[in-house]
């Protein structure tokens, strides 16, 4: 963008008229950063965060660690791609992740769902040795070819691209044939009444099948996630083993998780 172009972007001080323009940038683009628009327009991330808050509850938007998602349900047609999502948070997921990691010994045999936070976790994977991992998802399945010391398997079934993940009977078959010690699963949504949900009913019925041949169950997601819900539900919270989140989780969250008996790992932001 020149800087022209950024000059008018920050004379736009109507409210009205600045939420118009993160509408077109979140069809343009799938995402949005609070810091980018903060900078941008010119006024308060404050502001900006009252502004997501709003198009979030119009059905627009769905609020994430450090900025916004575009809906699926918006006439735009976009699904944010795998790379809009992990830019949103990347070192908070990381972090995350390497917390995931330390469960996982030699000897172990884990499932790693698709997913961004899953992702970071192949990644640092890399030193593991004596381990058996399977995935759906493509973008998992690359990072763990960098560890030597991880047997990979692979679910197969239909791909979906956006997501870089497999789905379908093919994929929920191959799972019937194993036994896992942990799942680590990444959600859209976690309500403590309402249970972990996602967005995508083929990935929802295939992570209730990742469920049923694991031990453990173990959700990492970043603190965004909570008291939200999407429309196809995975399984109730309190099948849930463990969570791994950040301190920004909501303290009353925070309480529920622990009075039903989950487990929670709590990194810093």
């Amino acid at each position: 963008m020149s800087s022209t172009d950024s000059s008018a972007d920050k004379r736009i001080t109507g409210t009205s008229e600045r939420r118009e323009q993160i509408i077109q940038r979140l069809r343009q683009q799938g995402s949005v950063q609070v810091n980018d628009l903060s900078a941008l327009f010119g006024v308060s991330t404050v502001t900006i965060r009252n502004d997501l808050a709003f198009l979030e509850r119009q059905g627009i938007a769905v609020r994430a660690y450090g900025g916004a998602l575009i809906c699926d349900s918006t006439t735009s047609g976009i699904e944010p791609s795998v790379e809009d999502k992990s830019s949103l948070n990347t070192a908070l997921k990381r972090r995350i992740a390497s917390a995931a990691a330390e469960l996982i010994l030699p000897g172990h045999r884990v499932i790693l769902d698709s997913g961004t936070t899953t992702y970071e976790l192949a990644r640092i994977m890399r030193h593991h040795q004596n381990v058996i991992a399977m995935t759906n998802g493509m973008n998992v399945g690359t990072a763990l070819l960098e560890a030597e010391g991880v047997e990979l398997l692979m679910t197969g079934g239909h791909l979906r691209r956006q997501s870089l993940s497999f789905y379908g009977d093919q994929a929920e078959q191959s799972l019937l044939n194993y036994h896992f010690d942990m799942l680590f699963l990444g959600v859209d949504a976690i309500d403590i009444e309402r249970g972990v949900s996602t967005h995508n009913e083929d990935e929802a019925r295939l992570n209730r099948r990742m469920c049923e041949v694991a031990d453990r169950i173990i959700v990492i997601t970043d603190s965004s996630k909570f008291n939200r819900s999407s429309l196809h539900k995975i399984i109730d919270t309190q099948r849930i083993d463990m969570v791994i989140t950040d301190d920004g989780v909501p303290e009353e969250s925070l309480k529920e998780l622990q009075r039903v008996g989950i487990e929670v790992v709590l990194v810093r932001e």
